[in-house]
């Protein structure tokens, strides 16, 4: 198998084996996974970045059903009359570079996260924390001023070690070039533009993992991606589903299609002044987008409509307006609002032609032909749009913007931040009162019901007074080489679907690599 770059990597890795103690020992065992690119491995400021639990461990973790257990915490206890959270953690954790992993590393990370100055968009998740104590080496507490039942969720927040970052800035530390963590993996090399490599953690506290070398072979776009799995570069990787599936019933290889929590929508940016003159259009463009057939055209029917957050959540709200595809009511409101159809097909308001522009982030197949599909539906009903891949994104300055986001873990996660105002990861610059009363009030409960009816609620009121255009909800096609075992096919991955490595531990690649 020709992995260019990994030639000497593996050349020596089995010469090594094959001389140790003058005995013959069985060559190092390497797992290649098509990755997207990183400028940096940061999870205390950064989400969705696929490498940070093979890096990185949290106090607690979530299982093969999303559910919380322990993680760098053996154990915890909450103190309901003054809203404490106390953590036991792991004695003996050492960190990559041999360091002990103590409670300070903790305090240090949530502060940094906290901290307004670093500006991470997984602040909100902490706002509530008022006192952060070390009681001893291996205990910490977390007072916080009200309750947030998705607390312990957010504690599988990534710890960074302290003795390397004090002093350091959280965004721009060299040490996200060359992170060190306590997790099943150690960073080894990393090569700008083609690879990061991992070698096993042989001391990690759940047990040493039995692939001993992952690569992450950075190949951003979706089409180069499937031609390398197709070429035998690559033994593990997420393709679209058309690409993955051309793998159907191919000898070597297997298919995971996996649900997910991802959903796809237009985000309207209403810092741009369009939306400020042009908002009360926003519902036309929903019933202007026929969502079936965009999931059928570009993702296969691998995923369902979309008309909210919370559809792959025991908290969703079926009972809300779900903007089902609807030209004529589309038009209905354009007509309602003032606007009129000219001789060139296209609605008119105040002399203005209605559109915008969608931009879209360069790489990602799946979202560029939804912009583009979305687009061309909505110029058959009169409202001018264009599509755009900008070099960067300028979330202050654009019109619009083929969002993704999506959380399998609690209902507070991806919404609290997400249409909050002025939250972490509100980058449309939604705000509605409404929303964030109900969604203070689901956070602060543990009642069941009296979550449920918050979020129905809340899910009601974003309906009424859209931030997006939902779209569809997609699924997750991984494509494996077939001597990879220990993938869990029924767990429901996250946005981009992330989630696959949980267990990574307990994998196994039958095959020995080889290197031509």
């Amino acid at each position: 198998m020709k992995k260019g770059f990994l030639l000497s990597l593996l050349a020596i890795g089995i010469i090594c084996g094959l001389t140790a103690c003058g005995t013959q020992q069985e060559a190092p065992v390497t797992l290649v996974y098509g990755s997207g690119d990183y400028t940096r491995i940061n999870p205390a400021m950064d989400e969705h970045g696929e490498i940070n639990i093979l890096l990185f461990d949290g106090l607690t973790a979530h299982d093969g059903r999303n559910q919380v257990e322990p993680g760098l915490a053996e154990s915890w206890e909450f103190n309901e009359a003054d809203c404490t959270y106390t953590f036991y953690l792991r004695e003996g954790v050492k960190w990559h570079d041999g360091e002990p992993f103590t409670a300070e590393d903790v305090k240090f990370t949530i502060e940094a996260v906290m901290d307004p100055e670093n500006g991470s968009e997984n602040a909100p998740n902490y706002e509530d924390v008022e006192e952060i104590a070390v009681v001893d080496e291996h205990t910490i507490s977390f007072r916080l001023a009200a309750p947030n039942v998705a607390f312990l969720d957010y504690m599988s927040m990534a710890v960074l070690p302290k003795h390397l970052l004090e002093g350091e800035d959280m965004q721009t530390s060299a040490f996200f070039r060359s992170p060190v963590g306590t997790g099943p993996y150690k960073l080894e090399s990393w090569e700008e533009g083609q690879a990061i490599i991992l070698a096993k953690n042989e001391e990690y506290f759940k047990g040493a993992a039995n692939i001993d070398t992952v690569v992450f072979k950075i190949v951003p776009d979706d089409n180069a991606r499937a031609l390398q799995m197709q070429s035998g570069e690559l033994d593990l990787a997420l393709l679209t589903p058309r690409d993955a599936g051309s793998f159907e019933d191919r000898e070597g290889y297997r298919i995971y299609r996996m649900e997910t929590s991802d959903y796809r929508g237009i985000l309207y940016n209403f810092r741009n002044e369009y939306w400020q003159d042009n908002k009360d259009i926003i519902p036309a463009i929903s019933y202007g987008i026929d969502r079936q057939a965009i999931l059928d055209a570009v993702v296969l029917g691998h995923g369902i409509t979309a008309y909210g957050p919370l559809q792959r959540n025991p908290y969703n709200n079926e009972e809300v307006e779900h903007y089902d595809y609807d030209p004529e009511s589309a038009k209905e409101i354009l007509e309602s609002v003032g606007c009129t159809m000219e001789e060139d097909g296209f609605y008119y308001r105040a002399g203005e032609k209605i559109g915008f522009t969608i931009s879209v982030g360069g790489g990602d197949q799946v979202r560029v032909d939804m912009a583009r599909a979305a687009a061309q539906q909505l110029k058959d009903i009169g409202i001018d749009v264009r599509v755009e891949i900008p070099a960067r994104v300028d979330w202050g300055g654009q019109m619009a913007y083929l969002i993704g986001w999506g959380s399998p873990f609690d209902a507070d996660d991806h919404t609290y931040k997400v249409f909050g105002t002025d939250k972490g990861a509100n980058y449309s610059g939604y705000s509605n009162e409404k929303v964030d009363q109900y969604l203070i009030q689901a956070r602060q409960s543990d009642n069941p019901k009296v979550r449920a009816e918050a979020y129905a609620s809340f899910q009601r009121e974003l309906a009424l007074d859209p931030p997006y255009t939902f779209i569809c909800y997609v699924d997750a096609d991984y494509v494996a080489v077939s001597e990879l075992e220990g993938i869990e096919e029924d767990r429901v991955m996250g946005h981009h679907g992330v989630g696959i490595f949980w267990n990574i531990t307990e994998w196994t690649l039958g095959k020995q690599k080889e290197s031509e």
